[in-house]
């Protein structure tokens, strides 16, 4: 029936084709077209039947083209959906048009063994030529390059973000090291990954952990540190090395494992400390020419946030009680650096992507964009974590309305919260907004009311509370000794309050410590209070705890009044608006991808960019008359040579006109470490968007002005 189907379709138009070479049957060419057209064809009668289907159909599907012929289509509708398909298809019925399907809504279609795959739908009745049919074409999103493209990179990020989580929540190396193979596999979808770390000697590699290793690469085997060995070879080139086919290999010697493993294709990046390396991370696939750009780049930047975390972790353990506060900051500082540059690109790149024409209509493609943006915020809230408890981060202060935050955060609470603990505001009549950033400030509460919630199993009363109280308590502003700090500066204070099991005084005089918990294993690591503390203090504040054992704990942050602060609000509502079309920028930055990720953004603002990777050579450009510019935009952190504050400084000076704006993905300490750098230079906080960037541009030529 479906052969006959085939060779006689009934919808063969009436209009002769014009030009059609004699002796070419006008039926034989749209029976051709049917069974050769790419996209999936089903004809449907009136009452839901499949009368035809092409080729493509079948394969999409999962059934032989004999087998579609005769079913309803409500069989290719997943069983959740079906009751609604089949009042749609009445409806269609009653008034067919051409019409695309699921402009409100994702479609789905079931194959044959029950999976599903999404699908558009374009439906085309034939009632106008008289024939009682409607023609559906299917098409598998999941088939368009940039939609994989995209899909590709956010389970990339994702499982970046994963590795930043785990570093932040662990401090056992060998936990980290066991992981990031399942992490690549999980994310590459292959059959091998190794971490490899090389002795001190240097003369050995070590397999340190990994997934589906071969005979004589177990976990704890040692491999020469020769150049004709696997590994030896990765850091004789000390770039990433890509193996299309290891039958083809004469780089190295191929271990005969590899091949009667069935293993073809590799792909190594070194693990680098400060320009040493330290190690490698391989990967092995089945399939040949399996390893391109994107493997490429996701797996050095899981070896640099690996190798960072590897020696800083190591460095840890050696730290005494004194030195932790200031020790963990630098550990967190390296892996800031090169985690807020990666998230750099990553959110930069997905921005230009979520505007380009070709994928501004394509639901499904902002929707896998959307995700991987989202998991880009993830990372920058794991750096910010990792930032807050050494006074570190880069906080964006503005004025935050105490009274609507515990209300917006303390409806959050009553819903997550146990319902046998009761919520509790106290807000003072006409209390000041407070100078915060508002997300850490968030933070800082929802971790206090976390370990209220711990300390009251059996449920209890959480209280919120502000007043206006002046200056600090005495006590509180000896123990700052901050230098910076102004005495006749006026404070909020928020107290928590819960009735719980209180603290020992030896707990308390601990609590802000960072990895300090009571907790059991496994439920807290220990970074809670001490990031309060970081936060409240680098934000000209302080904090204070009140317990008692059986009575309850009262933990009270002190945040410094609002201040006269801000751009014109014109000009923060619409900062691009603010900048000058043709300004000419110099932008500085070492790492070449965030320096394209810049760029592409300065022009979209309008902008002449001007770009340099050192100051060196920025400043070479300035002398040599590249010139005149308006602004430089440059990283502090530049690699070996001049640091930017410094180039900062050298251009002020010759320059005088130029504006100047600083970005980092280290802390805003880094400007006032170097005396010689006015207090008044903006520093831009990495990862930021375009909005963001032109804020801060929008903020320095105004005070420039």
């Amino acid at each position: 029936m479906a052969d006959a189907a085939a060779d006689n379709p009934p919808f063969l138009p009436d209009v002769p084709i014009q030009g059609l070479p004699s002796g070419i049957d006008e039926g034989s060419v749209f029976r051709s077209l049917f069974i050769a057209y790419p996209d999936s064809l089903l004809v449907v009668d009136q009452s839901g039947s499949i009368v035809l289907a092409n080729p493509s159909a079948a394969a999409l599907l999962g059934y032989a083209v004999e087998e579609l012929v005769g079913l309803n289509v409500d069989v290719l509708v997943p069983d959740s959906i079906r009751p609604r398909h089949a009042s749609y298809r009445e409806a269609y019925g009653r008034a067919p048009r051409p019409r695309p399907m699921g402009t409100h809504m994702e479609l789905v279609a079931k194959r044959k063994d029950g999976s599903e795959v999404m699908v558009e739908i374009a439906l085309s009745p034939l009632q106008n030529h008289g024939l009682p049919f409607v023609v559906a074409a299917i098409r598998d999103i999941g088939a368009y390059p940039r939609v994989k493209q995209a899909l590709q990179r956010a389970r990339y990020s994702e499982h970046l973000a994963q590795l930043g989580r785990l570093a932040v929540d662990t401090r056992d190396l060998q936990v980290v090291l066991q992981h990031v193979p399942e992490i690549i596999t999980t994310a590459l979808q292959v059959e091998v990954a190794m971490v490899w770390l090389l002795d001190s000697n240097r003369l050995e590699f070590r397999v340190a952990s990994g997934v589906g290793l071969v005979a004589g690469e177990e976990v704890g085997a040692r491999i020469a540190n020769r150049p004709d060995t696997p590994p030896g070879f990765v850091l004789s080139q000390g770039r990433p090395v890509v193996v299309p086919d290891y039958r083809k290999e004469h780089r190295f010697s191929v271990p005969q494992t590899y091949l009667d493993s069935g293993l073809i294709s590799a792909l190594a990046v070194p693990l680098t400390d400060l320009g040493r390396v330290i190690g490698m991370l391989s990967v092995r696939s089945k399939e040949s020419k399996r390893f391109g750009d994107e493997e490429v780049r996701f797996l050095e930047s899981l070896s640099s946030l690996l190798a960072t975390s590897l020696q800083r972790v190591q460095t840890e353990e050696a730290l005494n009680h004194a030195q932790r506060l200031e020790s963990v900051g630098q550990l967190t500082g390296g892996i800031a650096h090169d985690f807020n540059n990666l998230l750099t690109v990553i959110q930069g790149n997905l921005q230009v992507m979520e505007e380009m024409p070709v994928l501004a209509q394509d639901s499904y493609a902002q929707q896998l964009i959307g995700a991987a943006t989202r998991a880009t915020r993830r990372g920058a809230e794991l750096t910010s974590k990792l930032l807050a408890f050494s006074r570190r981060q880069v906080l964006q202060p503005i004025a935050v309305d105490t009274r609507a935050l515990l209300h917006s955060l303390t409806d959050m609470l009553r819903r997550t919260l146990d319902q046998r603990i009761r919520i509790e505001i106290d807000t003072a009549p006409g209390c000041p907004p407070v100078m915060a950033d508002p997300g850490q400030l968030e933070s800082a509460l929802l971790n206090i009311a976390i370990n209220a919630r711990d300390a009251m199993p059996e449920g209890g009363t959480l209280r919120f509370r502000t007043e206006l109280c002046g200056a600090l308590p005495a006590a509180l502003r000896s123990e700052r000794n901050d230098p910076n700090s102004n005495a006749a500066a006026r404070f909020v204070a928020i107290s928590i309050a819960d009735s719980g099991t209180g603290m020992s005084e030896e707990v308390k005089e601990r609590a802000f410590e960072p990895f300090f918990t009571t907790k059991d294993a496994g439920r807290g690591t220990g970074l809670g209070l001490s990031t309060v503390y970081g936060f409240v203090n680098q934000s000209r504040g302080a904090v204070a705890i009140d317990s008692r054992i059986g009575v309850g704990t009262t933990v009270t942050l002190y945040l410094p009044q609002q201040e006269e602060v801000g751009l014109p609000a014109a000009v923060e509502a619409r900062a691009d608006e603010a900048i000058p079309p043709g300004l000419r920028v110099m932008l500085v930055e070492d790492d070449v991808e965030v320096r394209k990720v810049v760029e592409t953004f300065l022009t979209t603002l309008g902008c002449n960019a001007v770009t340099a990777a050192t100051a060196e050579q920025a400043l070479s450009a300035l002398d040599a008359g590249a010139g005149p510019f308006d602004l430089l935009l440059s990283d502090i952190a530049l690699g070996a040579g001049m640091r930017g504050t410094r180039l900062a400084a050298e251009v002020q000076q010759r320059f005088p006109r130029l504006a100047v704006l600083l970005m980092s993905g280290f802390s805003s300490e880094l400007l006032d470490a170097d005396r010689e750098v006015p207090q008044s230079w903006e520093l831009l906080r990495k990862p930021y968007s375009r909005s963001e960037l032109a804020r801060a541009m929008a903020k320095v030529l105004a005070g420039h002005a």
